[in-house]
Formats: C-alpha cells, sequence, structure tokens
C-alpha cells in the first residue's frame, strides 16, 4: 500500500509538473521569467494534488482500482494532467484581472496628469493678472515697436475682450483680418510671451499673458 501511494504521489508530481510546464509555454511563449514558470509549476502541481480529493467527492473509485488495473492508473495519470493544465484558466483569469486594473489604473493617473496641466495652464494667465511686473515704459514701447500692424489689432482684441480666454472664432469676428494673418500674428505673440493657448474640454482657447495685458493697455 505504501509503495503504492508513493506511486500516485509520483503520478501526480510528474502531471503537475508537465502541466505547468505546458501552461507556462502556452502563457508564456516571448517570456524567459524563470519566476513565472515556477509560479506555473508550483499551481500544476498543486492542481494534481486535488484530483483524489475530487474523485472522492464524487464517489469515484478509480484511486483504489488504479492500484491492481495499469489502464486506470493511466486514466489517473490522465486526470492529473488534464487538472495541471486546466489550472492554467485560473492563472490567465487572475492575470487578466491584474492587466485590466493596471491599466485601469494607469489611464486614470494620466487623466489627473492631463486635468491637473489644463488646471495649471488655465491658472497662470489668473495668477499673472494678480501679480506686479517690472518692466519698463522704454522696454514695452520697443515691444510694440516691433509688432507690425497686425499683430497690434489682435493684441488689442485680446486685450479688450470681456473674457480672458478667447476662441479663434470669435476673434475671427472682431477683426478685419484673414484668418491666416490672425494666426500668424497670434504666433507672433506667443513667440513674445504675450499670448498663450491652451486646450480645455470646451475646446482651445487663447489669452494673453500679464505682460502682454499691460502692452495691449498701453496701445490703446
Amino acid at each position: 500500500m505504501v509503495v503504492f501511494v508513493l506511486v500516485l504521489t509520483l503520478v501526480m508530481l510528474i502531471a503537475g509538473v508537465f502541466g505547468g510546464l505546458i501552461n507556462y509555454y502556452l502563457l508564456n511563449q516571448d517570456n524567459k521569467d524563470i519566476t513565472g514558470m515556477l509560479r506555473s509549476v508550483v499551481v500544476g502541481v498543486g492542481a494534481a494534488f486535488l484530483v483524489p480529493v475530487v474523485l472522492d467527492l464524487v464517489g469515484s473509485n478509480i484511486v483504489s482500482e488504479s492500484q491492481h488495473d495499469a489502464g486506470q492508473l493511466l486514466i489517473y495519470t490522465g486526470l492529473c494532467l488534464i487538472a495541471a493544465v486546466a489550472s492554467r484558466f485560473a492563472i490567465t483569469n487572475q492575470t487578466d484581472r491584474t492587466l485590466r486594473a493596471a491599466n485601469t489604473a494607469r489611464e486614470e493617473v494620466e487623466e489627473l496628469k492631463h486635468q491637473l496641466k489644463q488646471v495649471q495652464l488655465s491658472l497662470v494667465p489668473l495668477i499673472e493678472t494678480e501679480t506686479e511686473m517690472d518692466l519698463s515704459e522704454e522696454e514695452e514701447n520697443k515691444v510694440l515697436d516691433e509688432l507690425d500692424v497686425a499683430a497690434t489689432q489682435v493684441l488689442k482684441v485680446l486685450g479688450t475682450g470681456r473674457y480672458t480666454f478667447r476662441t479663434q472664432a470669435s476673434l475671427l469676428d472682431e477683426l478685419e483680418l484673414a484668418e491666416p494673418d490672425v494666426m500668424k500674428s497670434l504666433g507672433i505673440l506667443m513667440g513674445k510671451g504675450l499670448a498663450g493657448k491652451m486646450n480645455t474640454h470646451w475646446g482651445l482657447r487663447w489669452y494673453l499673458t500679464e505682460r502682454g495685458r499691460r502692452l495691449a493697455e498701453a496701445s490703446i
């Protein structure tokens, strides 16, 4: 009897190891991580050793019959191998859940970063408005002289409007300029640090920096 128990133990061990290796190579074809192999083998062996318990619960006599019948022993070996290979589904489900949770967390972090960046950008012109700048009148006049007529008009419209953040459509409505000229002028103002743009959930918005707002007031 002791010899038979040792044989069954050896059968379950071999079937569990072999089933675990099958699972590892099916799930990790491009992954050479030895930890994953050990995990698959351990789960496979554990599943194989549960076979006698399951057979006893369902009232099967295959364990006792395999002691005197090589055919039943072969069937028992196959059941252990099936159990070891079937453990792959538990591993796959857990892996999928882990990956989904990781992807969800990553997406939420990226969304929070994006929202934080948008909040920071939206606060910049408001903070600058309440911050005293040290610019001489000579420097302001110099910057104004460097602007062409179109850029100066765009500067004035941005500085005299009702809203801090302006849409491109509203700027085009107030300016008697072609759209390419307006966009070129906005680019010039941005290059000189007088204007900026930000993407909000309402769409693209243009605004003046505090330096640009001071120059807009000086040009009126």
